[in-house]
C-alpha cells in the first residue's frame, strides 16, 4: 500500500553503493516482468534505485517504503498479484 506525502528513499551515490554491496537492499519496486524500474506505477514515489526497503548492516533490522501494516483482504483490486506480503505473521513466526 502506498501512503505518504514526500517520502521516498534517497541517500548519497556512495553509500547506495554501499548498501548493495553489502547486501542490505531487501526490496525494490519492480515492473511486471520483475526488473527494478524507476517508472510509475511501479515506483509510486521515485525512490533512487527503485529501493523499497533496507536492512541494517547484521539484518536485523528492516526499513520500507511500503506500507504492509495497511493491506486488508479485497483491498487493491485493480492490482495484479498478491499484496499480503505477510510480514509481520513471518517476523513472528521466525521468532517463535
Amino acid at each position: 500500500a502506498v501512503s505518504h506525502g514526500e517520502g521516498r528513499f534517497y541517500a548519497p551515490e556512495s553509500t547506495i553503493k554501499e548498501l548493495f554491496a553489502n547486501g542490505q537492499v531487501a526490496t525494490q519496486y519492480v515492473n511486471a516482468q520483475g526488473v527494478p524500474t524507476m517508472n510509475t506505477p511501479f515506483n509510486p514515489n521515485g525512490s533512487l534505485y527503485a529501493i523499497e526497503g533496507i536492512t541494517s548492516p547484521d539484518g536485523r533490522i528492516l526499513g520500507k517504503m511500503g506500507h504492509s501494516e495497511r493491506f486488508a483482504p479485497g483491498l487493491f483490486r485493480n492490482i495484479v498479484g498478491d499484496k499480503d506480503q505477510k510480514i509481520f505473521l513471518s517476523g513472528v513466526s521466525y521468532f517463535k
